[in-house]
């Protein structure tokens, strides 16, 4: 699971990015109705000028897996917000406890990073409960798999973290001990543009 240091794409992964986003884009109008894709790409190259690299994030959340697309725009703040819309929780996110400290806390048998660090390095927040369950309401995403969820700070004080899937036409959330991780539990991503 190597992550880029360079927070930069090529002119030639910039534009493929591009192209991949609004293809995705426009296949799935159920998940952003009434929003336009020329907004979303303005917003993109305008968060690019201010020195933010937005598509670098993006194309980390592809890269992993994750098939990030527009689920909503927040007109609070101005803001687009992607979240990974892959079927099953991105594949090249799996095998990773819940944060540093579950990571530090295991003796052997470590995963090689934890969700809360891949994230922070790919610049993206994890979906908290609420935006997890509101993402399910686009479509059935981890019937499969399972994705780590931010968990309140009163049950990470304890030892635990949540993660939530799909089974059985429901959304259920669950517990575990932060340090373990599984191969079929990755974490979803949200992007802020």
């Amino acid at each position: 699971m190597r992550m880029e240091n360079k927070k930069e794409l090529s002119p030639e992964q910039r534009l493929a990015l591009l192209s991949t986003l609004k293809d995705r884009f426009e296949r799935n109008i159920n998940r952003h109705k009434g929003l336009e894709w020329a907004k979303v790409e303005a917003r993109l190259e305008a968060s690019r000028n201010f020195g933010i690299e937005k598509l670098w994030s993006l194309h980390e959340m592809e890269r992993t897996g994750g098939e990030p697309d527009v689920v909503r725009y927040d007109e609070k703040t101005g803001e687009y917000l992607f979240y990974d819309c892959s079927a099953e929780s991105p594949k090249g996110r799996r095998s990773v406890c819940y944060d540093r400290e579950a990571l530090e806390s295991r003796k052997e048998h470590k995963p090689a990073t934890s969700a809360t660090d891949m994230a922070a390095a790919m610049g993206i927040e994890l979906l908290t409960e609420e935006q997890y369950r509101a993402l399910q309401q686009l479509g059935n995403f981890d019937t499969k798999t399972s994705s780590w969820v931010k968990t309140p700070s009163e049950i990470r004080k304890l030892g635990g973290a949540i993660f939530a899937d799909f089974r059985y036409g429901n959304v259920f959330v669950y517990h575990n001990g932060a340090e373990s991780y599984y191969a079929a539990r990755a974490f979803r991503g949200l992007l802020r543009v």
